[in-house]
């Protein structure tokens, strides 16, 4: 993309004779793109970037390292016991630039005067991934529509860097890299002919490599990020951009296969859809238009668990080219608060299995083990099956629990919320009132009851996409308070942990009342309509309902034609998404054993955990 309009008297071209000027964002991936693409096609004859003179030879120095990454440390010109720490990162559009400038054999000038004491501007930026949409030359427009205000500190610093590039060769081509917040007081400046700065004495300079460790910390850009556009930088004519989402996506599937290698535990599909919305959110609160490593944290905790989250920050932490160790420099664990102000932090409890036996206290029973391999598959005869009333009862009072919260869920979306006159109705909305607290009112909420009564409910823990859930299974309840259940799960006698007794996971189940009158839905030629498990189990749940409403729970909602389908029942789907639901308790319900018979009653609370 060239950033120079063909009317050469266009007050907004950003090139000026010989000068050619690229503002920049500081540490954006975007803008190294666009800016390595503009310097190998005009190839230019000088570079000017906007750093430090001072800087330049260790400046240089740590290019030669990459992509290993560096840091430069210098003393604080208001504070000489404080230090100044310059990552020097491979995302970096200065970096980039000097790199680059260097590759197509051009000058690189440092332009930024050696005063100390650079102005600090707010950093309000648009997020620079809108450039892959609107393109550079329009973002850079867009933002200098509404420029920042300029003050005494400003204008020096323009002077300064306008003095060094009135300085230079007037006949060769110059490419000036600045801040995008410098750009207008530089273009300013350039307009007249400046002084030269006033300068100090040069800083004891010294040269840093920063552990492995601490990247994820003190970068701009996070690591895995800055590693696949070092590799997009390798490749002569690069297939495609470093496109962010596309790069996040990657970052949690390795983080999750780290997850389930460590933990056992897997994160489901709803756990991602979650993810992705909540990230969106977080993203949309700060101004962005795609999440930062830190809010993908803060999602993986939120939604999946403290250990999901730390995979997922020493994943974005991952840089194959950092060396714990150097020969020549000082290797330093930096933390971020050295380095940035304002700092977020987020605390993670990670919990590891614990490798050492503890003291088995006297009493306490030992699991029981087989004698010999295949002793209790010898065991299991297969003549009938029966479930384990102890976990019957558990998994009731969660249909129960289930059947309240869509009731309740339904009342809220019917709830109605006015103005107090004369009744609190149903007592007052505190966040309403709170929320219109200008005007001086307080305002109530009148629920909306619900006629009727939940007969079934559905719940889908796996939509099974991957056939990995082949064993199909109608039981009646036993008594009256006992509900007729079907599910789909793994297979329970390949996993054997007593006699007869087998361990399975469920897929789904559907459970309704009354009990003993379900026929087995799983052979039912009139559920052959449907497309997968989870939808004859909503059609039986709609069949068998004998109450008006019908919960479904699962990580989305089902297809359209189901709600035709329970209306001309008479009846209505409540559906509730399963990332509303606790997570523990799920996982505790999920689990399911089979006894093959119902002599096994007696000795399973032997060997079931």
């Amino acid at each position: 993309m060239s950033l120079a309009p063909k009317a050469s008297e266009d007050p907004a071209s950003l090139r000026r004779g010989n000068f050619t000027y690229f503002p920049v964002i500081p540490g954006r991936l975007e803008f190294s793109i666009e800016l390595r693409r503009a310097i190998l096609r005009d190839k230019p004859r000088i570079v000017a970037v906007e750093l430090p003179g001072s800087l330049e030879d260790v400046y240089l120095q740590a290019l030669a390292r990459l992509p290993e990454m560096s840091v430069i440390l210098y003393p604080d010109p208001q504070d000489d016991e404080r230090g100044i720490y310059v990552p020097v990162e491979p995302c970096d559009p200065f970096t980039e630039a000097v790199r680059t400038g260097l590759e197509v054999d051009a000058e690189v000038v440092f332009i930024e005067p050696d005063s100390g004491d650079r102005p600090h501007l707010p950093d309000l930026y648009p997020d620079p991934y809108s450039i892959r949409y609107i393109g550079l030359q329009k973002f850079i427009e867009s933002y200098r529509v509404y420029p920042q205000e300029r003050n005494d500190d400003i204008a020096a610093h323009a002077s300064g860097m306008a003095w060094k590039l009135q300085g230079t060769d007037p006949l060769a081509s110059v490419f000036a890299v600045v801040s995008l917040n410098m750009l207008d007081p530089l273009l300013d400046a350039m307009e007249a002919p400046q002084d030269p700065p006033r300068s100090r004495k040069p800083p004891e300079i010294r040269l840093l490599n920063p552990h492995p460790a601490c990247l994820a910390e003190i970068t701009i850009e996070y690591p895995y990020l800055q590693d696949r556009y070092e590799l997009f930088r390798m490749e002569m004519e690069p297939r495609e951009l470093v496109d962010r989402p596309k790069v996040q996506f990657d970052l949690l599937r390795e983080a999750e296969k780290e997850y389930v290698k460590n933990t056992g535990d897997k994160v489901e599909y709803w756990q991602r859809r979650m993810m992705a919305r909540f990230t969106r959110n977080l993203a949309s609160i700060g101004g962005d238009l795609v999440a930062g490593v830190f809010d993908l944290t803060v999602a993986a905790r939120s939604i999946v668990d403290d250990n999901y989250a730390y995979e997922v920050w020493q994943m974005a932490n991952r840089y194959p080219s950092q060396k714990d160790a150097s020969d020549l420099l000082e290797t330093v664990n930096l933390s971020g608060e050295e380095i940035w102000l304002n700092t977020k932090k987020l605390k993670l409890r990670r919990r590891l299995p614990r490798p050492k036996q503890r003291l088995v206290p006297r009493g306490l029973k030992r699991r029981k083990k087989e004698k010999f391999e295949g002793e209790w598959a010898r065991q299991t005869d297969g003549n009938a099956i029966c479930s384990y009333p102890p976990e019957d009862l558990v998994i009731e009072d969660y249909g129960r629990f289930l059947k309240k919260k869509a009731k309740s869920m339904l009342s809220e979306e019917r709830m109605r919320t006015e103005p107090f006159t004369t009744s609190v109705l149903d007592g007052i909305d505190l966040r309403e009132t709170i929320r219109n607290w200008h005007e001086g009112k307080i305002y109530v909420r009148q629920l909306d009851r619900i006629a009727g009564e939940v007969g079934a409910a559905v719940v889908i823990f796996d939509e099974d996409h991957n056939d990995r859930y082949q064993y199909l299974t109608t039981w009646l309840g036993e008594h009256q308070n006992e509900s007729d259940m079907a599910f789909y799960s793994t297979q329970p006698f390949e996993h054997l942990v007593g006699p007869g007794i087998g361990r399975a996971e469920y897929g789904g189940f559907l459970m309704t009342l009354p009990p003993r009158r379900m026929i087995d839905i799983w052979s039912d030629p009139d559920y052959d309509f449907a497309q997968n498990k989870p939808e004859r189990l909503l059609m039986a749940g709609l069949d068998y309902s004998v109450q008006r409403y019908v919960v479904y729970v699962a990580a989305k909602p089902p297809r359209s034609i189901f709600r035709s389908i329970a209306a001309h029942l008479n009846r209505r789907i409540l559906y509730v998404p399963i990332g509303a639901l606790n997570p523990a308790k799920l996982k505790k319900i999920r689990v399911v054993h089979v006894l093959d018979s119902y002599d096994r009653r007696d000795q399973a609370k032997e060997y079931l955990w």
